[in-house]
């Protein structure tokens, strides 16, 4: 049989369709079937309510992504203390996390600006405040190497001790526990007159035990879920500040994710901040109640852990992180602006309301 060139042509042809439509097959399932591992670390032990939300978005971003978006959740702090996580995320080990503010300052320590002692009165402020200041933490958590996914808060924090606490002299005879390394902490013991004892977040429930430490600060859902209300006896009525948190994943890991996985993250990431935000102050204020129907007594302070001394101690810590550069003083003018500016329209429309 004698092979002409157009029946050759017309074989090539056909033999290139064919190797065509068979890397088609053999390669498009593998392009759709490719998935990616976030793995999550955060402090919050496992049967919270942080970590049963947390595990929903997983399950949430599992589902809509067709099995292409996984998390893997490390609850407790069995990946170690919020350092150690940030730790393991520059090197590649973690890809994300849920953090508390210590944390935050870490990544973009503007942020703390929110946990300045004494700073808000009411959720409604914080709200505001936060609002406004919302897209310079983004912005500033991308600067450094991170995306913010979602909002979240541990709430009010309070002291609890072993024996009751009603004035700053009291607070000065304590061994209070401060997280170690903690810019913010240090600034507000200081500017106390306090001498805390800094140690790791993971320390403190063995350092109650032991008599190292007798008051320590939290809020009271993070009192029960860490077991520190079980080695206290008092909580003391004026909240020291108010806690944030985000759930942040590396940029790196973020910016590799197809385009409609990104999005998928980032949706999901803040309607379960969202949902943190509602469930940890509802939860905060039930905690409350738990505590003291198990026998902890809620001590009123006197009035020198009232304003307008307190304000004086929050001046003298906005100060000192000022100096430090851990907060810009431009950051605290606004913040400090914009409260003011809630706090007149707040009163200017109590006044104007009718009888």
């Amino acid at each position: 049989m004698v092979l002409t060139n157009s029946y050759l042509t017309r074989w090539y042809r056909l033999l290139a369709a064919a190797l065509l439509a068979t890397a088609a097959l053999t390669s498009t399932p593998l392009l759709a079937e490719k998935t990616y591992e976030l793995k999550f670390a955060t402090l919050a032990p496992a049967g919270t309510t942080w970590v049963k939300l947390l595990q929903d978005w997983a399950d949430d971003v599992e589902k809509q992504s067709n099995g292409r978006l996984v998390f893997k959740i490390y609850p407790g702090g069995v990946q170690g203390d919020e350092p150690e996580v940030l730790k393991k995320i520059r090197f590649g080990q973690l890809q994300g996390g849920a953090f508390t503010g210590y944390g935050i300052g870490q990544i973009y320590s503007p942020t703390r600006v929110l946990e300045l002692p004494f700073l808000f009165n009411n959720i409604e402020e914080i709200d505001y405040v936060r609002n406004l200041f919302m897209p310079e933490i983004e912005q500033g958590y991308r600067d450094h190497g991170y995306e913010l996914l979602g909002w979240m808060e541990v709430g009010f924090v309070y002291f609890f001790s072993k024996t009751p606490i009603k004035t700053l002299d009291d607070l000065k005879q304590r061994r209070i526990w401060n997280w170690q390394g903690d810019p913010l902490g240090e600034a507000f013991f200081n500017a106390s007159g306090l001498s805390p004892v800094p140690l790791s977040i993971i320390d403190v429930y063995t350092s109650l035990s032991t008599g190292l430490i007798d008051t320590v600060y939290a809020p009271p859902l993070g009192a029960i879920a860490m077991q520190w209300f079980t080695k206290t006896h008092y909580i003391t009525n004026v909240p020291m500040a108010n806690g944030i948190g985000s759930l942040v994943v590396s940029r790196r890991f973020y910016q590799n994710l197809p385009q409609d996985l990104q999005k998928l993250l980032k949706r999901t990431g803040t309607a379960v901040g969202e949902q943190l935000v509602t469930a940890t102050r509802k939860d905060n204020v039930d905690s409350l109640e738990i505590l003291t129907a198990k026998g902890m007594e809620l001590v009123t302070a006197d009035e020198d852990l009232q304003t307008p001394a307190l304000q004086e101690i929050r001046i003298r810590a906005g100060e000192s992180l000022m100096n430090n550069g851990y907060i810009p003083e431009a950051t605290i003018n606004r913040i400090n602006q914009w409260l003011q500016d809630f706090r007149s329209k707040q009163a200017a429309e109590t006044r104007h309301a009718p009888d």
